[in-house]
């Protein structure tokens, strides 16, 4: 069954075709760990969670790289504006009093734990802009020989108006971009869209990252990295790569540039972007506020897979509103999927209904449409089909979801849990609240909940 991908750089549904018939190669921009990752930046990485799935569920070998950007990347305020300002890792760690890599391990740290909260399958490597410091300078010096770089006080930069492609991916060309209207002019550069290669450490301080390099005491210009990176891994020419939609203006555009002028041969065959994350109708942002983290959803009591079934009701070119009664939307919706599946016994493997998976396997390749396979999902559980079979089918599909349903299958109560919500049961019958609450809390710290019914029934189920 082929998959079909909207490809960013062609602005159209195509046939996906693989470079190589035995394994696929994906490249997707991963955080610049100077801070908590937003749990907008996290759509983006489960868009390639799901990419990652539906290639392996098609059965082809995948061969994915994900980046931590963890030097280089400046304070401006957009991807334009990259070669401007400080580094974020050098600001953060002069704000937190501690190394520039210890800031890093730290936000990795945190990151990664995200990571297996949302449970998203690990790629094949992640790797860190600061290991790759060798490749960085030997791309900029393939550049220079090649004639498609110069010189000016604060660094080495890439012509533009070398590279006769620039801005297919974003539209724009060189004569069209300015520089951003929050950023200073640089009179040195010879064109608005040249971007940093490479960038002088300033002589009157000492950073925490910089190294040596022909052309001086210094650091990689942000937009490098990823080039270096991927083409150390995959290749100089890969199948996917992945990103949120603000990186395709200048950043996908500036790799594209970089790699094909040292390589000589097409960077990536098939760009996909990821919509932004709305919060309440609006933009997500730090500045606002609102630029909510894994652990503010945890701290709300929300189960971090209840966002991962949020973000899959939207399509992922798609803009998604963030709201706290959206998530408890989803909540319900994934507690009502479990409270299904804990209905059903294990029993000798069914076969699964080849019709609904073919359904969900056949929206599931048009674009990566995860939100009609989840409808799917919900229709094949309301039809007429044995509960062997159905079990047998969403265990297939959840594959591709990633929920844990197989978590809830026709699980027992433990005996300890039962007493305690009997004993409940007869605190609240005789009005004692407090010790109620107290047993409630207990309950809770085993992980299960307890349902209060009408007539002193009562429900129980794990917690989620």
């Amino acid at each position: 069954m082929a998959i079909r991908i909207y490809n960013s750089l062609t602005r159209k549904v195509e046939d996906f075709k693989p470079l190589n018939p035995d394994v696929v190669s994906i490249y997707l921009c991963g955080p610049t760990v100077y801070d908590y990752v937003s749990i907008g930046n996290y759509r983006t990485y489960m868009l390639g969670d799901f990419v990652h799935r539906t290639f392996l569920s098609n059965n082809y070998k995948v061969k994915y790289i994900m980046n931590f950007t963890d030097v280089g990347h400046m304070t401006g305020d957009n991807a334009g504006d990259a070669d401007v300002g400080k580094d974020r890792l050098e600001i953060a760690a002069e704000r937190e009093g501690r190394s520039a890599k210890d800031l890093a391990d730290y936000y990795i740290n945190d990151f990664l734990s995200g990571y297996d909260s949302l449970n998203i399958i690990k790629p094949h490597k992640f790797t860190r802009a600061t290991e790759y410091i060798g490749d960085q300078i030997a791309l900029v010096r393939e550049l220079e020989k090649k004639g498609f770089t110069y010189r000016i006080s604060d660094g080495v930069y890439f012509d533009t108006s070398r590279f006769e492609k620039y801005g297919q991916l974003s539209g724009l060309s060189p004569d069209t971009i300015k520089e951003g209207a929050r950023v200073e002019p640089n009179p040195e550069k010879r064109n608005a869209s040249d971007f940093a290669l490479w960038k002088f450490s300033p002589k009157d301080e000492k950073r925490w990252q910089e190294w040596d390099s022909p052309w001086g005491v210094g650091f990689p210009g942000w937009h490098v990295e990823c080039s270096a990176m991927a083409m150390k891994e995959l290749g100089d020419t890969i199948d996917l790569h992945l990103g949120g939609e603000d990186l395709r203006m200048i950043h996908h555009q500036n790799e594209i540039a970089q790699s094909e002028c040292a390589s000589g041969k097409e960077f990536v065959k098939y760009w996909m972007h990821g919509a932004f994350l709305q919060v309440d109708g609006g933009r997500m942002g730090r500045s606002i506020g609102n630029a909510y983290t894994m652990t503010d959803i945890e701290e709300k009591g929300y189960d971090p897979l209840a966002l991962r079934y949020l973000y899959m009701t939207a399509h992922y070119r798609s803009s998604l509103n963030f709201t706290w009664e959206s998530l408890q939307n989803a909540q319900n919706s994934l507690k009502h999927l479990y409270d299904i599946l804990s209905g059903y016994k294990e029993a000798e493997k069914a076969q699964p209904s080849e019709r609904h998976l073919a359904s969900f396997m056949e929206v599931l390749n048009d674009d990566i449409n995860i939100p009609e396979s989840l409808a799917i999902c919900w229709e094949m559980l309301k039809s007429n089909l044995s509960e062997p079979v159905k079990l047998a089918t969403i265990l297939q599909m959840d594959k591709v979801l990633g929920l844990k349903l197989e978590d809830s299958i026709g699980y027992e109560i433990p005996e300890e849990v039962l007493n305690l919500v009997k004993t409940r049961l007869e605190y609240r019958k005789n009005g004692i609240w407090d010790k109620a609450d107290l047993v409630r809390r207990q309950i809770n710290d085993l992980g299960y909940v307890v349902e209060d019914l009408p007539n002193d029934k009562f429900k129980v189920r794990r917690k989620i």
